[in-house]
């Protein structure tokens, strides 16, 4: 599994970027009300994969400490659950799959943000709408965050056993 590549994220959200502002541009007047909770479940997801990858990269420390003799002894050195490798598999594909979620609605709402604020002056509802825009890109830009700090917490470590370096015989 290749990790998610920044560039294909900041591609997807430029092209939809484009095509959003486009698209708002036409349609503008027959969209219904934007409502600032729309973003809200982007929002959530993101602080749950945050948290996610506190709890996981704490876990995996606690059992890489345990491993090597450093951890916690005796009766404390049973609590230390170890982690599925299955369950952080699913967690990078999870996060994969949430980065570009993110990137789409990154794209998204910085097409409707482009239109809806240099219109704040002339028209009436595009004062709400630059706020729920707003709320909308940062809400799906937290949602990237969390999802790359995710994804780079299930990666496996290199092996210390294994040569760096030299050259091949």
């Amino acid at each position: 599994m290749t990790p998610v590549r920044r560039r294909d994220l900041v591609v997807l959200a430029a092209g939809l970027a484009l095509a959003a502002w486009l698209l708002v541009r036409s349609v503008y007047g027959d969209l219904p009300p934007l409502h600032w909770w729309l973003s809200l479940p982007l929002a959530v997801l993101a602080v749950a994969e945050g948290l996610a990858a506190r709890t996981l990269r704490s876990r995996l420390a606690a059992e890489r400490a345990a491993r090597a003799g450093r951890g916690p002894t005796g009766r404390d050195a049973a609590a230390v659950r170890p982690v599925e490798p299955m369950l952080v598999a699913r967690l990078a594909v999870l996060a994969q799959a949430s980065a570009y979620v993110g990137a789409v609605f990154v794209g998204v709402w910085t097409g409707v943000l482009l239109h809806v604020g240099p219109a704040v002056g002339r028209l009436q509802a595009a004062s709400g709408d630059t706020v729920t825009a707003s709320l909308g890109v940062l809400s799906s830009a937290a949602l990237v965050a969390a999802a790359l700090w995710l994804e780079s917490v299930c990666r496996v470590p290199p092996d210390d056993q294994e040569p760096t370096g030299g050259v091949a015989a």
